[in-house]
């Protein structure tokens, strides 16, 4: 064992350095969000609503993969901020559909450079041709097993 408590046998495998990996990357991306006083599930809702429109908490939830049970929490962070706002649906009271603001438009597009920062510090050892082929790759086995 090295001094990450993994045996080398182990630490050479695909599926332990994409662990390791994804660990690194979420780290690094919450760190950086957290700083902006966001989280990742903000990032997404505001990605969803800005690509997809308006939609009812449960669409929005699905379209930007957070799980319902953060779907309201994070909806009434972001509208305690002005990012979004929430009304109830026209065709079932019972709803509410959850709209970007121009805020939260600006601060979207303030949390993807963040992000980009994120992107690059984690990639830092490798060209830009590897980084392109390293999104191919994942995107392929990903593709694969989805």
């Amino acid at each position: 064992m090295d001094s990450k408590g993994a045996p080398a046998r182990l630490r050479g495998t695909p599926s332990w350095l994409l662990g390791q990996t994804a660990l690194l990357a979420q780290r690094l991306v919450a760190d950086r969000l957290g700083a902006e006083g966001a989280r990742r599930h903000h990032y997404a809702l505001l990605a969803a609503l800005e690509e997809f429109g308006p939609a009812s908490q449960a669409e929005l939830g699905r379209r930007g993969g957070v799980d319902r049970s953060d779907v309201v929490a994070t909806v009434n962070a972001l509208s305690d901020r002005g990012f979004v706002e929430r009304s109830p649906d026209p065709g079932d009271r019972r709803r509410n559909v959850v709209t970007l603001t121009r805020a939260g438009g600006e601060h979207l597009r303030h949390l993807t450079g963040v992000l980009a920062g994120a992107q690059e510090t984690l990639l830092a050892p490798l060209s830009d041709a590897e980084r392109q082929d390293l999104v191919r790759m994942l995107t392929s086995v990903l593709e694969h097993h989805s």
